[in-house]
């Protein structure tokens, strides 16, 4: 069974670039990728929070979130 990972940006430059770079490139046989845009799903915010997001872009697997660079801080997004 896939593992979950939950790929978490804002639309900006650095997002795009990490989201071709690093999510795409994920073996599809382990891991099962949502994309969340959260410019676009404002509602998905608190759920990117919780999950311990503190900026974006963020790849979270399982429960662990990986931060990638700097493109914006959660706290933006609000």
């Amino acid at each position: 069974m896939a593992q979950k990972a939950t790929f978490y940006h804002a639309g900006c430059p650095v997002c795009l670039d990490a989201e071709r770079q690093l999510a795409f490139s994920l073996d599809p046989s382990r891991f099962e990728v949502e994309i969340v845009h959260l410019g676009e799903q404002k509602n998905r915010v608190l759920e990117a929070e919780q999950m311990g997001v503190t900026s974006v872009p963020a790849l979270v697997i399982g429960t662990q979130p990986y931060h990638i660079n700097f493109g914006a801080a959660l706290a933006d997004l609000k």
